[in-house]
């Protein structure tokens, strides 16, 4: 992901949370060296993305999303995928998420794919009629696997 994929992005974002991250979000996140990458289809148009933090011998995953229109056909297992290889290249064994607690789809992929739930979050996140919404927080324990071939699920 570079500043100029951030008005895709933010399209996307806008179309997929009630409360999306703000332009600012994206560009502290780039300035400060974040891993983002971003998804891209066979015509170069964004379909998804992600952003992660490392730090303290671990990675964070901050945000990962999926275009609407290209829900349900694996691309966040794929991008996953990806994180979880660019954890193993980074030496970094752990990667924690906090994901709102009445995302039942979400929370099952990271489920399926190995996180446990470890904690919760009590009013993390900002939700309707001024009220919060509580985080649950998962780690998964990334362990030595095969690498990925570059490029692998359109990231960029």
């Amino acid at each position: 992901m570079t500043t100029r994929d951030i008005d895709a992005v933010m399209a996307i974002e806008a179309r997929c949370y009630s409360f999306p991250w703000t332009r600012g979000n994206f560009v502290d996140s780039l300035a400060v060296g974040y891993g983002a990458e971003v998804l891209v289809d066979d015509d170069a148009a964004i379909v998804g993305y992600w952003v992660a933090m490392a730090g303290a011998g671990e990675m964070h995953l901050l945000n990962i999303t999926v275009a609407p229109e290209w829900q349900g056909r694996g691309l966040a297992r794929g991008m996953l995928d990806v994180l979880e290889q660019r954890c193993r290249d980074g030496a970094l064994p752990t990667l924690w998420l906090e994901v709102r607690s009445s995302n039942q789809r979400a929370r099952s992929l990271y489920l399926m794919r190995g996180f446990a739930e470890v904690g919760l979050r009590r009013a993390y996140y900002p939700a309707a009629a001024g009220q919060r919404e509580d985080a649950v927080v998962m780690r998964l324990d990334v362990g030595p696997g095969v690498a990925l071939q570059d490029g692998a699920h359109g990231l960029v």
